[in-house]
């Protein structure tokens, strides 16, 4: 960062588990920033800790219940001309994380950002699965209840790129199951504790991995990586659609 850096929005990509995955340029920016927001400060500390970095001079907290106020603190900062790096608990803030009304606003006030890049649980696990990565459609987190999820994934059907999802252990097998009955038992892959000591992949059908996962406990939010719809499929639920659509024909002409 230089003296021409001044007054810009940091968008700092961290971590997601292990600390070694930080990048250098992430590290010179942490440390010549004015200002850092950042979405739990124990979390943070961690990074400063380990590399031996000093805080910077101003620490706010940018979450998900404050994002709106600390959007305006954060311009109020840059608009004194003081730089703010922001970011995430893990990965790329604004992704399924606070950040994304502070980037917005930022540009909106004409104020420079520049995203420092880095781990991605999505990208992560996208690889990690063996399913196709040709294209991708990350959803977040799914609804918690079952007849909202299964909507969502009804919705979401027929889509030939390949799906990703967070989900939290208490949900995961309910996630699986919901899956399971929607899409048919599609191969899929569930990846936990990315990039840590105990980190695991578990890759199979998605029945496979609803019973497997209905089973046993999980710790740590987990992504879950479904293949999109085969042409196979598509091509077998055209067919079945022109079926139905003939016998509609049929009924109506009292054949």
């Amino acid at each position: 960062m230089t003296a021409s850096d001044a007054a810009t929005l940091f968008v700092v990509c961290t971590p997601i588990g292990n600390l070694a995955d930080i990048s250098q340029r992430a590290l010179e920016v942490l440390r010549s920033v004015d200002a850092l927001a950042c979405e739990d400060t124990r979390h943070s500390r961690r990074i400063f800790d380990h590399y031996g970095l000093d805080r910077p001079p101003v620490l706010l907290a940018c979450h998900e219940h404050n994002e709106k106020a600390a959007a305006q603190r954060i311009l109020g900062l840059l608009r004194d001309g003081r730089s703010v790096a922001l970011v995430s608990d893990a990965g790329a803030p604004g992704v399924n994380d606070p950040g994304y009304r502070v980037i917005t606003a930022a540009i909106e006030a004409e104020i420079p950002v520049q995203v420092i890049p880095g781990p991605s649980a999505v990208i992560t696990a996208l690889l990690c699965s063996g399913l196709s990565t040709a294209s991708f459609v990350f959803k977040g987190f799914p609804p918690r209840k079952s007849a909202q999820r299964r909507s969502l994934l009804e919705a979401e059907a027929e889509r030939p790129e390949t799906l990703i999802f967070f989900e939290s252990p208490h949900r995961l097998a309910g996630l699986l199951a919901d899956a399971a009955a929607v899409l048919g038992d599609r191969p899929a892959a569930v990846c936990l504790e990315l990039t840590k000591l105990h980190e695991r992949v578990a890759r199979g059908g998605l029945a496979e991995l609803a019973a497997r996962f209905a089973e046993q406990k999980t710790k740590g939010e987990a992504t879950v990586v479904i293949a999109g719809q085969s042409r196979k499929e598509a091509q077998e639920k055209k067919r079945a659609r022109a079926r139905e659509d003939r016998k509609a024909r049929q009924k109506d002409r009292g054949t």
